[in-house]
């Protein structure tokens, strides 16, 4: 018999998520995750993946994951430190390394894991973070898992972030500070401003931390937004996904060898969570080797992305201020963003809505995702559905 108190919490609180229009439907994809996708035996174009290259169901990156569970196994069989290192995993953080430009890297099992334990394993309760109010959820808890003091500092304001840096390291109340920043914020698709900020930083004397999961394999020609302003070596953490444009699962910290070799003996997720397989491991590899021998991929993107934009906003939609692939369509209010949402997925466009607590309130959105594997007759069909749902609506 389950708990009664639980029932009751459980009822009300989602039946007020459902009121509010609050409440996500979770969809099955039945099959790949392409540029169409088939969800209830209908095929759709998806504009609402994160697979920025295409590489999810990429043949190469397939032909390397099976080639490395022939070698290796369906799984490492343990965590990191007993036995859990393969050879698979150390090429794949050479490799990341290399990429970066990092003396080297340390691979979790995911781009959240990254978060929770690199902010932990080197802030603590003596020590204050300066973090972008529009951070990703995953640094939020990183930091609150830590213990630091937590300084919401106002979005991409430079002027605030030298203020509060300031008080902070004139208050003498803390041993370390870091600032936080995302390299491209994946709601409004805009890129930080490393230049101003690092510059702050080094002034105070911050620890500089990145999170550039929706940079890396996007900006700076792929290899990321820190790369993008050259700032390889001044950066102390930049962290990546490899669920985006990578296409497989996982995630990074690159950096100092002291850092990475602090961060195998501190970092949480690292010690208590079994390793990448290695089929993900070798599909990893195969990614930036692609992007290493051609920038086709990350070119494609980019024309696709700015080919969508263009035609969206001559359309009359308020597609933000957004630097990147990453277009959202702001529609404001909660129910009426989701209603857009269901009548472009009727119409064979799979955009999905996001809404608060992702979003601030009455900024609710559908946010677009061009992919390189998208053609431009794709696009134009996207393009046309939006003009007919915009228009229907009186979005647009």
């Amino acid at each position: 018999m389950t708990s009664k108190v639980l029932e009751i919490f459980l009822e009300e609180n989602l039946q007020d998520l459902r009121e509010k229009g609050l409440y996500n439907e979770i969809d099955t994809v039945q099959g790949p995750n392409g540029a169409e996708i088939q969800i209830n035996g209908k095929t759709l174009i998806n504009m609402s993946s994160n697979n920025y290259l295409g590489f999810a169901n990429d043949d190469r990156l397939k032909a390397a994951a099976i080639e490395a569970t022939k070698q290796y196994g369906v799984g490492a069989g343990a965590v990191r430190t007993i036995n859990g290192t393969q050879t698979i995993h150390n090429q794949l953080e050479e490799r990341i390394a290399s990429f970066k430009g990092t003396e080297a890297a340390i691979a979790f099992q995911s781009g959240f894991n990254c978060n929770m334990g690199a902010i932990s394993a080197v802030m603590g309760k003596k020590d204050a973070i300066l973090s972008d109010e529009l951070n990703h959820a995953s640094i939020i808890d990183g930091c609150r898992l830590s213990g630091a003091k937590i300084i919401r500092v106002k979005h991409q304001d430079m002027e605030d972030l030298r203020t509060k840096a300031k008080e902070a390291v004139d208050s003498g109340q803390y041993d370390k500070i870091m600032y936080i920043t995302d390299g491209v914020f994946s709601m409004d698709g805009d890129i930080a401003k490393l230049d101003e900020s690092i510059e702050i930083a080094e002034e105070f004397d911050l620890i500089t931390y990145v999170d550039d999961a929706h940079g890396s394999g996007v900006t700076g020609d792929g290899h990321g937004t820190v790369k993008q302003f050259g700032l390889e070596d001044r950066i102390d953490f930049q962290i990546g996904t490899l669920s985006k444009a990578i296409g497989v699962v996982g995630g990074y910290v690159a950096g100092t060898k002291d850092l990475i070799d602090w961060l195998k003996v501190r970092a949480r997720p690292f010690l208590f969570s079994t390793s990448l397989t290695p089929s993900a491991a070798n599909a990893c590899i195969k990614a930036f080797d692609i992007m290493t021998e051609s920038n086709e991929a990350v070119n494609k993107l980019w024309d696709n992305g700015n080919y969508l934009k263009q035609g969206l906003k001559d359309l009359g939609f308020d597609i933000g201020h957004s630097e990147t692939p990453i277009t959202p369509c702001i529609i404001g209010e909660e129910k009426l963003t989701q209603k857009f949402s269901s009548a472009l997925i009727e119409e064979g466009v799979y955009a999905k809505s996001i809404v608060f607590p992702t979003v601030p309130r009455g900024t609710g959105r559908v946010r677009n995702m061009p992919t390189a594997a998208h053609t431009k007759e794709e696009l134009d069909q996207v393009l046309s559905i939006y003009e007919k749902v915009g228009k229907e609506l009186g979005v647009i």
